[in-house]
């Protein structure tokens, strides 16, 4: 049975511990167990009306019955490629007749098809048209059939149904968040912990608050990590829509929680310039093309690092920016060394970053064979991965292997055929094991064979195309704008 000073003691803790942050909390440190008010229900609702209010989330509510629902919001805040909508239900129950708690379930909306219930594709009656518009598929006024298609993809207000699909998770990191925001209040605490602020770039325009943000569903384990001067390795397999939403996620999140974050991406080395073009753009179509204009996104054999995917998550991380997160990206690949010549100046590249910003957290993503912190390959057992020069030269390390529930991935392999010096670029069958559908880190307190410390696991796993398929424009536009490729359409790579 929960102590009925529990709430008391979770704030008092809140207000111990290291010195230098005896007055904050972060939202990364989530309590185990639930957040208990000590007052009645009908004490606490009046306040979480008030809290959603001033966060500004609109909402509507059942009066009735201590309920409200939020209004939408897109994933990484209007990011047009983002393709995920979040809203909250918000639930008051009653402990007993002196406590009372809140259930927060966040509810997701997604655009991506992969995760849609069966049966969502039937067409169930003579159309599709919203209020019964029997005569043709278009209802709304003005729209034509592409974009009704896309008004039925957004889910704006109470066309929500139409969405994709959609999944629902309880909240700990909002629970906790509106209870350390109200609790003091009706237990008129003074000196309260505050939240930490949120990491904001240098030249930011004025102040914002975690609300602000819509960062996704928390990252289970992501706070053990996101610590200004520690590095993140995340060895990938390449070519899936998960992994760089993850990446995105985890730097908004990190961000909002005060840790200003760095992402380190395996991209070649001349990219640097646009990529920071990019990021302090206003990401029109103009600055769009001039990112892709490098000769890395069309190459005749993308291997998964020049995905739409990651494509998307250079224009979500933009957006982030452009609302002043401090948030930050460089490039560390050198293509025209190769073998361990390449691990020696990735290593270097890299660590030159981490030197340079100590104040950051540093999420490093590359493949899964440079990230292990252990000598040798089954090929080659002088073989110094990139991850074993870091760690060797550098305080702070945690280098995790991908995990993930099978699917497909956009996967580059020697030509099956048996052309030599070839390669055979295609969606493949990835094989994993199934742990959920929720982003996770975790650690196993040492080291496996590979030098991995543990794994960040991403759900099951869809292919993400390269970026040129969708054309030279924005990716996800889906208007082939500029010269596309000859073959736009990702197709069954052999086995």
């Amino acid at each position: 049975m929960r102590s009925v000073v529990y709430a008391a003691v979770v704030l008092a803790g809140l207000m111990t511990g290291c010195a230098h942050q005896s007055s904050t909390y972060s939202d990364l440190f989530i309590p185990d167990g639930e957040a208990i008010y000590e007052r009645p229900v009908e004490e606490m609702w009046p306040e979480v009306r008030k809290y959603f209010t001033e966060a500004n989330l609109p909402f509507r509510e059942d009066r009735g019955s201590m309920v409200l629902e939020t209004d939408w919001r897109q994933e990484f805040g209007g990011s047009k490629v983002a393709g995920f909508f979040h809203r909250y239900m918000v639930m008051g129950k009653r402990e007993s007749p002196t406590q009372s708690k809140l259930w927060i379930i966040r509810i997701t909306k997604s655009r991506n098809k992969a995760l849609a219930p069966p049966g969502r594709d039937l067409d169930w009656g003579i159309s599709r048209a919203i209020g019964g518009n029997a005569g043709g598929d278009v209802a709304v006024p003005g729209l034509s059939p592409d974009d009704f298609e896309e008004y039925l993809d957004a889910p704006v207000g109470e066309n929500s149904f139409f969405a994709e699909s959609g999944q629902g998770s309880r909240d700990l990191v909002m629970e906790w968040r509106v209870f350390r925001s109200i609790s003091p209040k009706l237990m008129k605490e003074e000196n309260a912990p505050k939240p930490v602020k949120v990491a904001m770039a240098p030249n930011a325009k004025g102040g914002a608050t975690a609300t602000d943000f819509e960062c996704g569903l928390p990252i289970l384990g992501l706070g053990k990590q996101a610590k200004p001067g520690s590095v993140l390795l995340l060895g990938e397999m390449h070519g899936t829509q998960e992994v760089p939403r993850f990446i995105a996620q985890a730097s908004c999140q990190a961000a909002v929680a005060g840790t200003p974050v760095t992402v380190g991406l395996e991209l070649p080395l001349e990219s640097q310039t646009r990529v920071d073009a990019f990021l302090d753009s206003a990401g029109t179509e103009d600055d769009w093309l001039k990112l892709m204009e490098a000769p890395f996104w069309r190459s005749p054999y993308p291997d998964g690092r020049s995905s739409e995917a990651v494509a998307n998550m250079l224009e979500q991380l933009r957006q982030l920016r452009s609302r002043g997160l401090d948030v930050d990206i460089f490039v560390f690949d050198h293509p025209k060394s190769q073998g361990q010549a390449r691990e020696d100046a990735m290593a270097a590249t890299v660590r030159h970053q981490v030197e340079s910003g100590p104040g950051r957290f540093h999420v490093i993503l590359s493949g899964n064979i440079h990230s292990r912190t252990k000598k040798g390959l089954p090929w080659d057992k002088s073989f110094r991965p990139m991850g074993l020069l870091l760690k060797d030269e550098l305080d702070s390390v945690v280098a995790l292997d991908m995990a993930y529930n099978s699917g497909s991935a956009w996967i580059c392999a020697v030509d099956s055929k048996g052309v030599k010096d070839r390669l055979d670029c295609g969606i493949r069958e990835a094989k994993g094991r199934d742990n959920g559908d929720r982003f996770f880190l975790h650690t196993w307190g040492g080291t496996n064979d590979d030098g991995y410390h543990g794994v960040f696991y991403v759900g099951p796993v869809n292919a993400s195309a390269p970026a040129v398929h969708k054309g030279l424009g924005r990716p996800g536009a889906g208007d082939n704008s500029g010269a596309p490729v000859e073959d736009r359409t990702p197709t069954l790579a052999s086995h």
